[in-house]
């Protein structure tokens, strides 16, 4: 290859860490990167003078497989126009499917798998430089039955500590003051290590050796090894971010079993009440199922009014998507599309009404916020520490004087919506 080398990441945040390795080796090599960022939603716009694009794939439901495989045509299209010289196809759906892939896609110049686990902190920032996600697990310890993830990642294996500790300081030398913690299950970090080494363990370090990263983000956390020990830590500590991102799935015991959970209702209640008690400023985050196989109406209702009940501050929703080698991809009574894109308009419309009655606490209220794009007329782009980037809502504000992109900064809210909220520079 010679020339430069655009860089289409899909997918997660775990992807874009992978993109970023990838990025990485390439940079080190000699090669020249482009980072298509926001031009994913359209690749027609990919700079002409890219002449390979490496798009980083993803598999895990029916629609981030239809979302790659878009972006793949999109990219034969350009090159059958002469505007590209070779396409790299890489990650978890050239991982799942191979065979098909290059007997379907022969215009694609190469495939490539999914990334082992990375300890080299030498990555190409695919973030803005005031953050950055930090893998410190792959694969995933638990064998849900909707899930293909066992299936493409590798063996659960985490980092050592100090490789984590040496890569967060990399980023805090390049002005990085938000960290973003990431593994499928980083509650499960260190069970494979030899050391008894656990996610509290980790995180003291990291807070010891780290004093210039101003907030420290958890995703995602297993409710089935969420522990007193990690909610204490989270409460105690500042510099933790009061955000709990806990993936429920559902909350009816048979579906609950079939999922193969590993939890029952009453101790996902006991849970939340228990993280609420303990971190009263929470924002609860929490991803949630319709239309698993046999799941009824009244199963449904369950769920919905479950979802009405606890009032997540942050709630995420999937249909079911059946997924051939995984358990319930076999199990009777599948639930009609119709039915599933039902229920979930249904809990997306009670979800709204929570959300919006949620921000509305913080009218008139103080609250910090992070800097991250300016916009015209003095208006700025920002998160509060509730809001994960990329996934939550966002802080609009107003100020007189210049923000410099970075900074944190205390805002008088003025305006509250859905999942956004207005204010003014305190």
């Amino acid at each position: 290859m010679s020339g430069k080398i655009a860089i289409l990441s899909l997918g997660c945040a775990r992807n874009l860490v992978d993109s970023e390795v990838i990025a990485g080796r390439l940079k080190r090599k000699g090669y020249a990167l482009i980072d298509l960022g926001a031009d994913k939603e359209n690749i027609s716009n990919q700079p002409d003078e890219a002449d390979t694009v490496l798009v980083n794939t993803c598999a895990f439901i029916k629609e981030a497989k239809e979302e790659s495989i878009q972006a793949i045509l999109d990219l034969i299209e350009l090159k059958q126009k002469g505007r590209l010289k070779r396409i790299i196809v890489a990650g978890c759906l050239s991982q799942r499917y191979p065979d098909k892939l290059l007997k379907e896609l022969p215009e694609i110049d190469a495939f490539s798998g999914v990334i082992s686990l990375n300890h080299a902190p030498e990555r190409f920032c695919l973030t803005p430089c005031h953050y950055a996600y930090v893998k410190i697990c792959e694969g995933c310890i638990n064998h849900c039955s909707f899930c293909v993830i066992p299936k493409i990642k590798p063996r659960f294996s985490s980092r050592s500590i100090e490789s984590i500790v040496n890569e967060i300081k990399t980023w805090e030398k390049r002005g990085c003051r938000e960290i973003n913690l990431i593994g499928q299950d980083i509650t499960a970090y260190g069970e494979d290590l030899p050391d008894e080494t656990r996610l509290t363990d980790l995180l003291e370090q990291i807070l010891k050796n780290s004093k210039k990263i101003h907030w420290l983000r958890l995703l995602y956390l297993s409710p089935q090894r969420l522990n007193d020990g990690l909610i204490q830590l989270v409460a105690s500590s500042p510099r933790i971010v009061k955000y709990i991102d806990l993936p429920l799935q559902h909350i009816n015991n048979r579906i609950l079993k079939l999922m193969r959970r590993d939890i029952n209702s009453s101790l996902i209640y006991k849970l939340i009440d228990k993280i609420r008690k303990k971190i009263p400023e929470v924002a609860l985050r929490s991803t949630l199922i319709v239309g698993f196989p046999g799941e009824t109406d009244k199963e449904f209702r369950q769920l919905l009014d479950f979802a009405k009940s606890i009032r997540f501050e942050r709630l995420g929703l999937f249909m079911y998507s059946r997924e051939e080698n995984t358990p319930a991809f076999d199990l009777e009574q599948q639930v009609p599309q119709r039915v599933k894109e039902e229920r979930y308009n249904i809990i997306m419309s009670a979800q709204q009404e929570i959300a919006r009655q949620v921000n509305q606490k913080w009218q008139d209220k103080s609250l910090e916020v992070l800097v991250e794009e300016r916009q015209e007329n003095g208006l700025y782009i920002g998160r509060s520490q509730y809001d994960a980037p990329g996934v939550d809502g966002l802080v609009y504000v107003r100020s007189k004087s210049k923000l410099p992109i970075g900074s944190f900064i205390n805002v008088k809210i003025t305006d509250t919506w859905e999942y956004d909220l207005m204010g003014e520079r305190l």
